[in-house]
């Protein structure tokens, strides 16, 4: 559609307000980094809906005539149980939780199958993976070690017994990003404390560790969770990015780190001039997370006959700076919801010989309106809603809208596919069925016809565990897949 004189605006943590996005001339690319996942296991749905948020992210900033270079990380290394400096590497973790011996080969493996899972479960969410970059930290570790070698040489960083730390005390905008208290972090309240380190807020840059990891000037060992970040960006976007994302746990520490090492390293500011930051999926007032045990997967959401889609729809049923709520009666109802838009956007396909007429320019001014005030998708979707029962519109042109918002939503709606078809009982002729279906059809006609209608019956709850509805009508059988 072009750029829109409705200006795009962003809540950026940077600055505590909502900012108009634009490119400094003469840049022609958003160069976007999102915080990706920590691949020791498989992303629960609180994981995912970060990424559903990147994604109606990019898909808004496209809409609005930019082009994006998609940047998510892969991180196989080094982030610790916490987000400090304390406990165990989360990859270790994952390696003795599936009784693998602890090798860096070993690593690769457990990484590269948990990643591969992340990435399918994206494309489930209608996520084009094909734009988007996926460095892996492990790739990276000689950028790191000369990020930190850079930090060292400018007095940033010192070593202690077990690693080398940043001094953060040298950087005075420390916990800039979200205003953070660090008063009440040399109190001890939020960091753990760590023997020998200048400073409370100090974070590694390298731990040493004899048994396991890369050779450095400072001793064999592996990269600190927070560097990683810097050095992945710095490679794959350059020193300086428009929009970094996360969810709320990075502000405090993660990415205070990030723009602490990446400043100083390059001498650059700011690295992100744009920081958007997600609120958590709760499930019963509770944040999902593995250590709460609360933790749902989409793979358990489609064995239970959930499409992907109807999970992305709850997501965007709420802001994405509004903690929303998980529970299977709202994903039901979204599912519910979700097959009743495809059953209209079907009817109007049909009604418009599948026609494309011209998007009405006062819903989608309305819909506009939404997406660009802060990615307001629970306005988006209410106004596509309301779209769909104007009866002053034309099939063609309804047809046209919903296509249009779609760009953003990414619900599939105008295309979708066959597990999707069954949410809105649609008609299928007998001669497209399974054969197994056919010849239940057939068998049940044939009890009808000798008046066995327990044994028709019978065969009707046959093929309806098998995903069909049968309905008798005065023309002949009706099969609808639900």
């Amino acid at each position: 559609m072009g750029m829109s004189r409705m200006p795009l605006s962003f809540f950026n943590t940077l600055t505590k307000q909502k900012d108009v996005f634009q490119l400094p001339s003469p840049a022609r690319k958003v160069r976007m980094y999102n915080c990706g996942p920590t691949v020791y296991g498989m992303q629960h749905i609180g994981n995912l809906s970060m990424f559903v948020f990147t994604d109606i992210l990019r898909r808004a900033l496209e809409w609005n005539g930019f082009s994006v270079k998609h940047v998510i990380n892969i991180t196989d290394v080094g982030h610790l149980s916490s987000d400090t400096d304390v406990g165990e590497d989360k990859m270790t973790l994952g390696l003795k939780r599936e009784k693998l011996k602890l090798t860096l080969e070993n690593m690769r493996l457990l990484a590269d199958r948990y990643a591969d899972i992340f990435i399918a479960d994206l494309e489930k969410l209608n996520i084009n993976t094909s734009q988007i970059q996926f460095p892996r930290a492990s790739d990276h570790v000689p950028a790191q070690i000369a990020m930190i070698k850079t930090l060292e040489e400018k007095g940033y960083a010192y070593k202690m017994s077990d690693g080398v730390y940043f001094d953060t005390e040298r950087f005075p905008r420390y916990g800039q990003l979200g205003g953070i208290d660090l008063e009440g972090l040399k109190e001890g309240a939020r960091v753990a404390p760590v023997s020998g380190k200048r400073n409370p807020t100090d974070f590694a840059l390298w731990k040493l560790n004899p048994k396991l990891g890369w050779e450095s000037p400072w001793g064999k060992g592996f990269p600190g969770w927070h560097i990683e970040c810097s050095a992945m960006i710095r490679v794959t976007l350059g020193e300086r990015i428009d929009i970094h994302t996360g969810g709320i746990e990075h502000i405090p520490i993660h990415h205070n780190n990030e723009i602490a090492q990446s400043e100083c390293a390059t001498g650059k500011r700011p690295l992100s001039r744009f920081w958007l930051h997600r609120e958590h999926i709760q499930m019963q007032g509770d944040k999902i997370a593995k250590s709460k045990g609360n933790a749902v997967y989409l793979s358990e959401i489609i064995e239970r006959g959930f499409h992907p889609l109807s999970l992305r729809y709850l997501f965007l049923g709420a802001h994405y700076r509004t903690p929303a709520n998980f529970s299977w009666e709202a994903l039901t109802a979204s599912q519910n919801a979700l097959g009743n838009l495809l059953s209209i956007v079907d009817k109007a396909v049909a009604a418009s010989g599948n026609v494309l007429g011209t998007a009405p320019s006062s819903w989608m001014k309305k819909f506009r309106a939404h997406i660009n005030d802060d990615l307001d998708t629970p306005g988006a979707l209410a106004t596509l809603w309301d779209m769909t029962k104007d009866t002053s519109l034309s099939p063609p042109d309804l047809l046209a809208g919903v296509i249009e918002m779609d760009k953003v939503l990414g619900l599939d709606l105008h295309e979708p596919d066959e597990a999707a078809q069954r949410l809105m009982g649609k008609d299928i002729a007998v001669a497209e069925l399974p054969q197994e279906v056919r010849e239940l059809i057939e068998r049940r006609e044939e009890a009808r016809n000798r008046k066995n209608w327990q044994g028709a019956d019978a065969l009707r709850a046959q093929i309806q565990e098998k995903g069909f509805t049968v309905e008798d009508s005065g023309t002949g059988v009706r099969v609808i897949q639900k």
